[in-house]
């Protein structure tokens, strides 16, 4: 069968999504199952994967989701939490402080905030927790999750301390042929992958600049009042200012210290920058935006959670009501960072199974290496003392976070099965290769010329449908290195751009919009998402292809 035959046939799951939830807007829940049952048909009949290989694909990927779930409910738990005791009132206070410009609160909040802990945690966890955090601000759901997603782009490719590069990249090009290619020419691996740190760095930086603020121009057209572009380009000062305050540090880190900490420290340092400047009223507008009144919202506009505004009546200090996020950030840099201890400690509480039906799949479990478990449902349990809270805070707390993840369970136990189908479906007595590959392989006979134009969006397609950058590139890095070598162009480039696309396709990540979706009570939506970020990814994705065109020929 043709390669142009067999991408075909792997696209059609990916279709049915794109078609059953943009086109129809049926939710994720509907959607998937579906979707799924589509994929083991096809890898069944035209693929011929074995039935053990089915199986064992889907109880791998029945385990990735329960850890994704896991993520929101620790998230769940945690806002709930904060939001009994009082504390999530006065954090809105701190913010609204800064300013009251929801265009500024979007940029610290998402942007910033959701940089430092894609830096620290990654996998969805930004999202999960800047969403409701721009919820109790006052931000429709609908508006604090599309901006939490687009924002959840460039710190992407060095999230999790890196893991996308160092894991994601690293560990699908750690072949003999290519360290002995390497060797000749005079370079280790590990230098080879610090490279493709700096270079990804590199090019994300101008799609980088112009995000913050087409991350607004996204806000004030869809929420506002007026649906008008212009007052998000009225910020653009500001924004390109708050850009550069993150990406300056950003690209500095990556080119002296390495991938595992350009987005926790860049964000550091630009908030550490911005927040004082932004009191001083440096490039403030003088008018102020804000949400038209919640009796004009459109229906869509509105999760299931609501924050309630009396609850600040519980008087506490600023910094106490953020020790649980301080908590948070501390106990994820000194468990994922490899000098200390305690990465290995941690690591070493997994359950790794046997392969699975005598294939070579194994399902492994690391609790504590789970977000959603260590740190957040740990420091949800500490902010109880803490608080002094009572009986029936805590259970409303944790019984409504319980109450919240039934229905993205429901779309994620059959989401991340139908990537793993299509990431094994390589298995098969007709060598075809793997559905992801087929199409990717398709691609890049059709684009060869303008390949690295194309390149961004394989790693978005990836991250699409893999849900995470990190498997995006250890699905398509190889791919991308073969792509490079038989064109003859950069190896750095190509790959690192294949490390950007994976980042921006978390903007339309199906996984990510339901757990986002999920913190914010909102149902039915992510289609409406997916089609909505799809403008920002393409632009930032078509910019970053533009510079790799240019640096390759």
């Amino acid at each position: 069968m043709s390669i142009a035959l067999l991408a075909l046939l792997a696209a059609i799951p990916i279709i049915a999504i794109f078609v059953l939830m943009v086109g129809f807007r049926w939710p994720a829940s509907k959607a998937m199952p579906l979707s799924f049952v589509v994929t083991i048909l096809l890898a069944f009949f035209i693929w011929q994967t074995p039935v053990n290989w089915l199986v064992a694909s889907t109880i791998e990927g029945a385990v990735v989701a329960l850890k994704i779930i896991l993520i929101v409910f620790g998230a769940l738990a945690l806002l709930f939490t904060l939001r009994e005791c009082g504390a999530l009132d006065v954090i809105n206070q701190g913010f609204v402080s800064i300013s009251p410009d929801r265009r500024i609160q979007a940029i610290i909040v998402a942007w910033f905030f959701g940089a430092f802990i894609e830096g620290s945690a990654g996998f969805g966890t930004p999202a999960a927790l800047a969403a409701p955090l721009l919820l109790s601000l006052g931000f429709p759901a609908l508006g604090a999750v599309m901006v939490a997603l687009i924002a959840n782009s460039t710190p992407v490719s060095f999230g999790a301390v890196g893991t996308p590069t160092i894991i994601g990249i690293g560990s699908s090009l750690h072949t003999p042929e290519i360290i002995e290619t390497l060797s000749l020419q005079g370079m280790t691996h590990s230098e080879f992958i610090h490279q493709i740190g700096v270079w990804t760095a590199i090019q994300h930086t101008i799609p980088a600049i112009i995000l913050p603020l087409i991350m607004v121009v996204m806000l004030t057209r869809f929420f506002g009042e007026k649906k008008s572009i212009r007052e998000g380009l009225a910020i653009w000062p500001y924004a390109i200012f708050a850009a550069l305050c993150f990406i300056i540090p950003y690209l500095l880190i990556a080119i002296f210290l390495g991938p595992e900490f350009p987005s926790l420290f860049g964000s550091l340092l630009g908030l550490s920058i911005l927040i004082p400047l932004t009191k001083a009223g440096f490039l403030v507008p003088k008018q102020v935006w804000d949400f038209p009144n919640k009796n004009l919202w459109e229906k869509n506009w509105m999760g299931s959670i609501a924050i309630s505004e009396e609850l600040g009546a519980k008087k506490m200090s600023l910094l106490k009501a953020w020790i649980p996020y301080l908590l948070i950030g501390i106990l994820l840099v000194i468990t994922r960072v490899s000098f200390l201890p305690f990465k290995s400690r941690i690591s070493s509480f997994t359950y790794v199974s046997p392969k699975l039906f005598d294939t070579n799949i194994v399902a492994d479990f690391d609790p504590l290496n789970i977000p959603g478990i260590m740190p957040f449902m740990l420091i949800a349990l500490i902010c109880i003392p803490m608080f002094a809270m009572t009986k029936k805070q805590v259970s409303v707390a944790w019984s409504e976070a319980l109450m919240r993840i039934t229905g993205p369970f429901l779309a994620l136990v059959f989401a991340v099965p139908l990537v793993r189908v299509m990431m094994h479906s390589g298995i098969n007595p007709n060598e075809y290769v793997s559905m992801p590959i087929a199409m990717a392989q398709s691609m890049a006979l059709v684009f060869s010329k303008v390949w690295p134009l194309l390149d961004t969006f394989v790693g978005a397609l990836g991250a699409f449908i893999a849900g995470s950058n990190t498997v995006s590139n250890m699905l398509f890095s190889l791919f991308q290195y073969s792509i490079a070598d038989n064109l003859g162009i950069s190896h750095i480039i190509i790959v690192s751009l294949q490390n950007i696309g994976g980042a921006l396709g978390n903007m339309i990540c199906v996984h990510n919009i339901i757990a986002a979706c999920a913190t914010v009570g909102l149902v039915g939506v992510e289609g409406l998402l997916i089609k909505r970020n799809l403008i920002p990814m393409s632009i930032a994705a078509i910019i970053a292809g533009i510079i790799g065109l240019f640096l390759v020929f």
